[in-house]
């Protein structure tokens, strides 16, 4: 960083070098946290030190930039080594390990039973997934490992409400794989599932550094109540960027944190990535936030013409089905477009190609996507609405099923200039020109707020809400 430190580092690297309290530090957007985390590792007396990282994108940029002494680690790679010392057999990563478990029991059965089971298999993967990031355990599995939850909070957690087969092959599974990680044949997300609730000894540090804590889920929440113990902990996170609720994120987790290891609060609230314009725009939700910078552009529009578009131009939206029309017509007229880490597609994809045969004509690809959206609202189903939507983008752009299929493998292919992404996919980045998409797309509870304050500091410069109906094709 090229300024100089704020009266607010300058107060956190008092606390943290001259006292032994632990500390939660909320670090509202582009605040200069990661900097802060550095200075506070340069001059703590407690060594070694462990800095908790949340991805391996964050722990390769801190290993350059840390002490050499520092022991940085993701929490997947910390609890591989835990596992790896508390087995015998030497561990297997095996990434396919939940597919392979549900078609072993699949292969077991055959004819309408095992068709039924295939049917479930999104659903059951993100029941096993989900049930380790919230340290559930089938009940009665294992003596010695205490679910975090019950079975009925797993299942709030599931888009739809699991029927009695997704359940059970969810707990099936999840018994099969602990046996197997015992054996040594473990996934990504058993690196942080095993030694967190089936035992393990944790390495001790005298200090552990933890960012992005607002994202942290039970098992980490788990696992780090582990690992420190009564030593010392220093946590950073924005309370107000906790959007991943729906993959497990833990509500008012750095709250809880604070309380449960007595954490002296403190605050960054000096953005250096947003000017003051940007930063005054959000004040509705952070009214303490503040810009180390002057300038910034704000507008609401009420028009746009999308020829006029530059090519650093970034479009956010809540939903997904408004992005996907916007990047169609911007092809059509010529413009590279690119949509940012959409996990959607091989799903949407796989829906679509079920849909029928591919030479349904568009009124019957409308109308299965109505009887697929009804079947899916009947379940309560958290995002039908969104991906049926995603389908009717490309329902009419082709004449029949195999055109629409193949027009949606078309866009999730490009790589044009113009960037298109949800609020939740934005979260961690910024852009010099940003379009939040239909922002009237944004409710009212928490999460959705954390999610209009996400977008609303993702620009680096100028910002502009639009509506869709409100480009000038």
């Amino acid at each position: 960083m090229t300024h100089p430190l704020t009266d607010e580092q300058i107060s956190i690297l008092g606390l943290a070098h001259t006292t032994t309290s632990n500390l939660m530090i909320n670090s509202y957007a582009g605040t200069g946290k990661t900097f802060t985390l550095e200075q506070i590792e340069r001059g703590a007396k407690q060594n070694p030190i462990l800095y908790l990282v949340f991805n391996r994108r964050n722990a390769d940029e801190a290993k350059d930039r840390m002490l050499g002494s520092t022991a940085v680690r993701t929490f997947n790679s910390l609890g591989h080594r835990v596992w790896a010392s508390t087995i015998t057999p030497s561990l297997k990563l095996e990434t396919k390990k939940t597919y392979n478990l549900f078609k072993e029991i699949a292969d077991e059965v055959k004819g309408e039973a095992a068709r039924e089971i295939w049917a479930s298999w999104e659903q059951v993967k993100f029941g096993v997934d989900i049930a380790k990031a919230l340290g559930y355990v089938p009940e009665r599995l294992h003596s010695n490992a205490q679910s975090l939850i019950s079975k009925r909070a797993l299942h709030n957690h599931f888009d739809e409400e699991p029927d009695d087969l997704t359940s059970d092959l969810v707990d099936t599974i999840l018994g099969r794989g602990i046996k197997l990680s015992y054996d040594g044949i473990i996934d990504y997300n058993d690196q942080i599932y095993m030694p967190s609730l089936f035992g393990g000894a944790f390495p001790r540090f005298p200090l552990t550094l933890v960012d992005e804590y607002q994202d942290l889920n039970p098992i980490n929440h788990h696992m780090i109540e582990k690992l420190v113990g009564k030593r010392r902990i220093i946590g950073v996170g924005d309370p107000n960027q906790n959007i991943y609720g729906f993959r497990g994120a833990k509500i008012n987790g750095m709250e809880d944190a604070a309380d449960f290891y007595s954490m002296s609060p403190a605050e960054l609230s000096v953005s250096f990535r947003c000017p003051e314009a940007i930063v005054a725009n959000v004040r509705w939700h952070v009214p303490n936030f503040k810009s180390s910078r002057p300038g910034g552009h704000v507008e609401i529009l009420t028009s746009l013409d999308p020829n006029s578009l530059r090519d650093d131009a970034t479009f956010l939206c809540r939903l997904n089905a408004p992005l996907f029309s916007l990047a169609m017509r911007l092809l059509s007229i010529g413009r590279g477009v690119r949509i940012v880490g959409s996990d959607i597609g091989p799903r949407l994809l796989s829906i679509m190609r079920k849909l029928g045969n591919e030479s349904l004509d568009r009124q019957g690809m409308l109308d299965a996507i109505d009887e697929w959206l009804e079947f899916k609202l009947a379940r309560d189903s958290k995002t039908a609405e969104d991906t049926a939507a995603c389908m009717r983008v490309f329902a009419r752009q082709g004449s029949n099923l195999g055109q629409a299929i193949a027009y949606a493998d078309h866009l999730f292919k490009q790589h044009g200039s113009i960037q298109l992404l949800t609020g939740h996919k934005s979260k961690g980045l910024e852009f010099p020109l940003v379009y939040h998409l239909d922002p009237h797309l944004i409710g009212e509870g928490r999460q959705d707020k954390n999610i209009r304050y996400v977008i609303g500091t993702r620009s680096s410069n100028e910002y502009y809400e639009i509506r869709s109906d409100e480009i000038q094709w």
